[in-house]
């Protein structure tokens, strides 16, 4: 049997905290080899990070390696080199792409620049060289137009591309050994397809190999040899990536694959509406008609501005119009840009339209006087994708849910610590959560609590705009079950924002797809996912990363 190129031998990490020290990683051993693609899976907090980062040494100052080898050709401790030695291992011999390239990419730096550093740095490239290199490297990664783009700042380019010049610099050097950290995590289906493909024709083309760190085993499936599962710091299971998914021992393992959203999307769900909320469906409560928003710049006020600092118009949503009935339960799906946000925030009046009505109950609401636009206010919650973001940093669990209930005069005062009570329950999250603030949970907990700010205006209609997305499976999994429990309970109509069909599909009847500000497809959850039509929609769904069936 070949030496393998990188193993590691009975790892541990401990994190050191005034409360004592935690155990990030306990007892971990696997092996790389030469041309493979390695997967590492688990939830967040399992220690599949650290131990990726533990390789290269890129851990936190309160981190420490307590015990354990990191062998790279079978005979160099990597835990025993210096700064020095490990400043030219880095990038030369193994490099990492990390999980959010707009973290990790100076915003003052050019493409260019940043991919050039490492050519310069362990190349001894002159400026002019290293450029060449550079745009030689972004046509590698399939970036179009690389001679304009290595002019490009992180700002002006897409997630996925952002993600590309990542991976160009960490390819700079030729390293034997690429580490990907989460590198799909937020990316459209579409453009996650596109970077799981380069990966792989990057192993073929330059016999890389390759450790992909993520949480999401559809694209583990889609990608890896091998997969180490592991689960509070320890390996729970390892094996080949068929036998692993097909075949599980471990119990984690089973409840991550059962977890996995694309396990919906084969499924021909019969239930309907009616089955759902226990009743017959009603008249629209909310109506859509020819909704359109543009976006930039207009009128005589900018006209003596000099045309490069005059933004281009943008046509965000062009004709839109679907209604939703009370109790139903209705997705909006597309890639970022397609507008199915916009569409969102459009219906709680953060944004004007250009043209066109959105009626609640028939009445419009962009015309609603002060009196009926607090009602509806209060009728009309939206949920946002990030919880860290929308709830306020300072404020404690009770706070967010008692402001409220206080400004809406929902209930007496002597009545707000029953309400929020009420309101943990209603998400199951436990009442001796209610003083600490959102840096102090999960989460998956935040995103309860953000669930249950909303529910405190008892309002007939939720928004939920991508609230799955940074999300662990299982915990995306509860959160589904969650808002289907609610809505069966409280007689929600919910409006799903998602560019995860299977997420989607789960819970809602009817399916439209966004394309570039348009509806492109409509109809029954089923017949849109199992038979889609339109061109786009077959694409969205070809790119699903699913689980092995057989």
């Amino acid at each position: 049997m070949t030496t393998p190129i990188l193993s590691i031998e009975n790892l541990a990490v401990i994190f050191k905290q005034p409360s004592g020290d935690v155990y990030a990683v306990r007892d971990v051993s696997f092996e790389l080899h030469k041309g493979e693609i390695l997967g590492i899976v688990g939830e967040s907090g399992s220690g599949k990070t650290v131990t990726c980062r533990s390789i290269l040494q890129l851990l936190p100052n309160n981190a420490q390696i307590t015990s354990g080898h990191i062998y790279l050709d079978g005979n160099k401790d990597l835990l025993t080199l210096t700064s020095v030695e490990l400043s030219k291992l880095r990038g030369e011999r193994i490099s990492m792409i990390f999980q959010s390239p707009s973290t990790y990419l100076d915003p003052l730096m050019t493409s260019g620049h940043q991919i050039s550093e490492g050519l310069q740095f362990h190349g001894n490239m002159n400026p002019r060289e290293s450029r060449q290199q550079s745009i030689q490297l972004l046509k590698t990664v399939r970036i179009r137009e690389p001679e304009q783009r290595v002019n490009s700042y992180p700002h002006e380019l897409s997630g996925g591309m952002k993600q590309r010049v990542m991976i160009a610099s960490a390819l700079a050097c030729q390293p034997h050994i690429l580490l990907a950290d989460e590198p799909t995590t937020g990316l459209d289906v579409t453009v996650q397809a596109g970077l799981l493909k380069l990966l792989k024709q990057l192993r073929k083309e330059q016999e890389i190999s390759i450790i992909v760190v993520s949480h999401d085993l559809g694209v583990i499936a889609e990608i890896c040899d091998r997969v180490v599962v592991m689960k509070d710091g320890n390996v729970v299971e390892t094996g080949p990536t068929r036998q692993i998914l097909l075949r599980p021992q471990a119990e984690y393992t089973k409840t991550l694959i059962s977890a996995h959203p694309s396990r919906f999307l084969n499924i021909h769900d019969h239930a309907t509406h009616e089955d759902n909320v226990g009743g017959a469906l009603e008249q629209p409560v909310l109506q859509i008609e020819s909704l359109s928003v543009i976006f930039g710049y207009t009128g005589l006020l900018f006209h003596h501005l000099p045309e490069v600092l005059v933004k281009p118009l943008v046509q965000a949503v062009e004709d839109v119009t679907f209604d939703i009935k009370r109790g139903e339960a209705v997705g909006i799906v597309g890639e970022s840009g397609s507008g199915k946000s916009t569409v969102a925030r459009t219906i709680v009046r953060l944004i004007k339209p250009t043209k066109g009505k959105i009626l609640y109950k028939g009445e419009d609401v962009h015309l609603m006087g002060t009196r009926n636009l607090l009602a509806y206010r209060r009728s009309i919650q939206l949920i946002f994708q990030d919880p860290f973001s929308s709830l306020n940093p300072r404020m404690t669990i009770y706070d967010t849910l008692a402001e409220p209930l206080r400004k809406h005069h929902i209930c007496p005062d002597n009545e707000v610590d029953s309400q929020i009570s009420e309101l943990l329950a209603s998400v199951d999250l436990s009442l001796s959560l209610k003083n600490r603030k959102p840096h102090e949970i999960s989460g998956g907990q935040c995103q309860r609590v953000a669930i249950a700010r909303a529910l405190t205006l008892k309002p007939e209609i939720i928004i939920a705009d991508e609230i799955t997305s940074a999300l662990d499976v299982t915990i995306q999994a509860q959160i589904l079950e969650l808002l289907e429990k609610l809505r069966v309970d409280m007689n929600l109509t919910i409006l799903m924002i998602s560019h995860d069909l299977g997420v989607v599909k789960r819970i809602c009847e009817r399916i439209l797809v966004m394309h570039n500000g348009h509806v492109v497809e409509s109809g029954a959850a089923n017949q849109v996912i199992l038979q889609p039509k339109d061109p786009y929609t077959k694409e969205l769904v070809a790119a699903v990363p699913r689980m092995p069936t057989q």
